[in-house]
């Protein structure tokens, strides 16, 4: 297991802000998921009581009207503390651009369906304001740094709406081209195939910014920011994984925290494996407020943790390759490269390419009668 520090001035994201600002007024943080209604504090017939609960102390509505009177313009506002989409919750971080999470929970339904992402494209979220949003142009000029999902597209093929709101900006960082279609594309893989094994999974993904650079004895945390809206590059990207079955009420946990950077199929995916605490640590954040640390155990120890093996990999692409071929030469091109490579198809591939060549033998019939 590779050892990370923990880091207890991680960046500070705007869910913090936005919770303390009703504990101000409302003497208790509102339940996750709940966006937080702000009182006006420069209305001055705002009753005490109408935000304090009676069994307050005078300090703590003495209190209260000093921050009334600190905050009489108002709250400083980083946004909401969740945004909720079709099949992803996540939080934001206005001045980077990218999410700080971003969680969502996969069945052995939700990652199976005609949901294709052909019919989706990456676009600015329309709920950012537009001087803290991300645009197609910053990554498309940014010099190799592509659109990395931190909800994948993939596990939501039950639902095209789902899939769409995945293209927003907002669920995506800038990320390495080849550890987004290799290694990371394989770790994406890894947790969809965990439905297989159990009946929920609940994963949390997202960027982050660790010391990188060390000069002498100090330590400094160096990223690259691109295009014009200044969209931040992540040195590292985690997913924490929680997954569970309905027959048992034990929950197996595994964090990870990857470098955004090229990784070849020689590095284990338990190279990177961190504890919930380590991972908490860096990004400033208490995951899982909720759940019994009693049940809790390590995925790695009830499942294998191991990823797709490089020949494995190959066939999995050409497979969706084979399932988006446009034409006969092309399915047929796709299906020789298998030979070239002396890759043995299995039978779910070998189906794939009888259903795709019958359909295009039926349209080229079709057309031939005309």
């Amino acid at each position: 297991m590779r050892v990370f520090g923990s880091y207890s001035r991680g960046f500070l994201s705007g869910s913090a802000l936005s919770l303390s600002c009703c504990a101000v007024w409302y003497g208790l943080l509102s339940p996750p998921g709940l966006r937080c209604e702000r009182p006006h504090l420069s209305d001055s017939n705002l009753p005490v009581s109408s935000v304090v609960d009676t069994d307050h102390s005078l300090e703590d509505i003495h209190q209260l009207d000093t921050s009334r009177e600190i905050l009489k313009y108002g709250v400083p506002d980083r946004g909401p503390v969740v945004r909720s989409y079709s099949g992803h919750a996540l939080a934001y971080d206005q001045a980077r651009r990218v999410p700080v999470w971003v969680a969502e929970h996969l069945t052995p339904d939700s990652v199976v369906g005609p949901a294709h992402r052909k019919h989706s494209k990456f676009k600015p979220d329309p709920n950012i304001p537009a001087m803290f949003s991300a645009q197609n142009k910053d990554f498309l000029q940014s010099g190799g740094w592509s659109r990395g999902h931190m909800a994948p597209a993939g596990d939501f093929k039950h639902s095209q709406a789902a899939m769409n709101s995945t293209f927003y900006l907002t669920n995506v960082v800038p990320q390495n081209y080849e550890n987004n279609a290799g290694y990371w594309n394989r770790f994406e893989i890894f947790c969809r195939d965990l439905t297989r094994s159990f009946s929920d999974i609940r994963v949390f993904t997202g960027p982050l910014f660790l010391p990188n650079v060390v000069e002498g004895q100090k330590k400094y945390v160096k990223y690259e920011v691109i295009g014009e809206s200044t969209v931040a590059v992540p040195t590292h990207l985690y997913k924490l994984i929680v997954a569970e079955n309905n027959s048992s009420d034990q929950k197996a946990v595994g964090a990870f925290v990857v470098p955004n950077e090229p990784l070849g199929f020689d590095h284990k995916l338990t190279e990177y494996q961190v504890t919930l605490e380590a991972l908490e640590g860096m990004t400033g954040t208490t995951f899982l407020p909720l759940i019994n640390q009693t049940k809790l155990v390590d995925l790695c120890t009830v499942d294998t943790c191991q990823l797709l093996s490089a020949q494995k990999f190959e066939l999995h692409v050409l497979s969706s390759r084979l399932r988006n071929a446009k034409n006969r030469e092309k399915l047929d091109k796709i299906w020789s490269e298998l030979e070239s490579k002396k890759l043995v198809p299995d039978t779910f591939i070998t189906e794939i390419y009888e259903k795709k060549r019958k359909e295009f033998e039926i349209k080229e019939k079709q057309k031939s009668e005309l």
